[in-house]
C-alpha cells in the first residue's frame, strides 16, 4: 500500500441486505485491484451489538444502533491521509471486537445500510450508488435462498422481512435521492406469468448534472429509445430482451435512464450491446464486455445487473482518474 497518496478518492455503495452489494463490490475489485482499493462495511460502526439490539427492540436499521459521529469523523481522516482504529462488528458473535488499524488508499469504498444517510458522512463522498431492488424481488430473493439453503419457513421468511420494512422505508429508502446511480431490480414485464425473481427488469438511473460524470447512453443522447435487439447479431430465447433509454424525472432531479429487460442467452454477445453504447467510460471497444466475461459465474451476469454494475464501476474508475489528474498513474482494468 502506498504510504503517501496525493488524493484520497470516496466511493458510497448503499442498499439493504441482500440486494448484491458483495457482488458489486467484487466487480469493483476486479476492476481497480485488491491493492488499490480498501472497503469498509459500515456495519462496524455499530453502537449497539446484537444482545443489546434485542433488548431495546432497535433494529440495525435504526439511526440510534449506529455511530455516526466516530463513522464521519474516522472517514473524514481517510479521506485526509491520516490512518484510523476502526472498530469492528464480528457478525458471528454478534459483538463489537477490538479495532484495526486502517490506512489511507487510492479508493477507499464505504457500503451496507447508511452511507448516505449522514450528511457528515455524505459530503466526502465523491461518487455514490444506490442498489434498489423491488419488494417483489427481493422477497422472491430472500425465499428462495432461506427456505432452500437455510431451512426457513415461508411464513417466518415473511414475518421477517416485513418487521424490517418499517425501519428500511423510513432510513434506508430515502438515500436513494442523494445517490449519483441508482440500480434498479424490478420483475420483468415482457410476460406476466412469469414466476417473481427469474427474468429481471434492470434500469440504471444516472443523474443528470452531477459534476464530472457523464451519462451513458443508447443510440442518440437525449433521445427516448426502445429496442429489441433479438435478431442476427443478439441470440435470445423466450421472452427475448427488450432495451428502453431516454430522460426522467426522479426525486425532483433530472436523470438519463438505461434499461435491460430479459436476459442474455451468449455472454460474449453483450459486445453487439456495448457497440451502441456511448459514454460508457470503457479504455477501449470490447472493455466492458471483457470484464463482465471475466467473472460470468458472478450473480446477475447475464441480465442486466451485471451490465450496469461494469458500467458503474467504470464510471467510479473515471472518477477517480479526474480526481487524480496529474498526481497518479491511471487505473488499468485487471483483465
Amino acid at each position: 500500500m502506498t504510504s503517501q497518496l496525493d488524493r484520497v478518492v470516496l466511493i458510497g455503495v448503499a442498499g439493504d441486505s441482500g440486494c448484491g452489494k458483495s457482488t458489486f463490490l467484487r466487480r469493483l475489485t476486479d476492476l481497480f485491484g485488491e491493492d488499490f482499493v480498501t472497503v469498509i462495511c459500515l456495519d462496524d460502526y455499530h453502537s449497539l451489538d446484537r444482545k443489546q439490539r434485542k433488548e431495546t427492540g432497535i433494529t440495525a436499521l435504526n439511526p440510534k444502533a449506529n455511530n455516526f459521529d466516530l463513522m464521519s469523523e474516522q472517514i473524514k481522516a481517510l479521506k485526509n491521509g491520516q490512518s484510523i482504529e476502526k472498530p469492528i462488528y464480528n457478525h458471528e458473535t454478534g459483538e463489537i471486537d477490538p479495532p484495526e488499524r486502517v490506512d489511507p488508499n487510492h479508493i477507499i469504498v464505504i457500503e451496507g445500510l447508511h452511507p448516505l444517510y449522514d450528511e457528515r458522512v455524505r459530503s466526502l463522498l465523491d461518487f455514490s450508488v444506490y442498489l434498489d431492488i423491488s419488494d417483489d424481488v427481493k422477497i422472491a430473493w430472500k425465499i428462495q435462498r432461506d427456505m432452500a439453503e437455510r431451512g426457513h419457513r415461508y411464513e417466518d421468511v415473511l414475518a421477517a422481512i416485513n418487521a424490517r420494512r418499517p425501519d428500511f422505508t423510513a432510513y434506508i429508502e430515502p438515500q436513494k435521492e442523494h445517490a449519483d446511480v441508482v440500480i434498479q431490480v424490478l420483475p420483468t414485464q415482457l410476460v406476466k406469468e412469469e414466476k417473481i425473481g427469474q427474468i429481471l427488469r434492470v434500469r440504471l438511473l444516472q443523474r443528470d448534472g452531477v459534476e464530472g460524470f457523464e451519462p451513458a447512453y443508447l443510440f442518440d443522447e437525449g433521445s427516448t429509445i426502445d429496442w429489441r435487439p433479438c435478431g442476427r447479431k443478439l441470440t435470445c430465447g423466450y421472452p427475448g430482451i427488450k432495451m428502453y433509454y431516454g430522460p426522467d424525472s426522479y426525486y425532483g432531479h433530472e436523470v438519463s435512464v438505461l434499461e435491460v429487460d430479459g436476459q442474455f442467452d451468449k455472454l460474449e454477445e453483450v459486445i453487439y450491446i456495448e457497440s451502441h453504447l456511448s459514454k460508457t467510460a470503457a479504455k477501449y471497444h470490447g472493455e466492458l464486455t471483457e470484464l463482465l466475461l471475466k467473472h460470468r459465474e458472478y450473480p446477475g451476469s447475464n441480465n442486466g445487473t451485471g451490465l450496469f454494475q461494469v458500467l458503474v464501476g467504470l464510471k467510479m474508475r473515471a472518477t477517480y482518474e479526474r480526481l487524480t489528474a496529474g498526481k497518479s498513474q491511471p487505473v488499468a482494468a485487471k483483465v
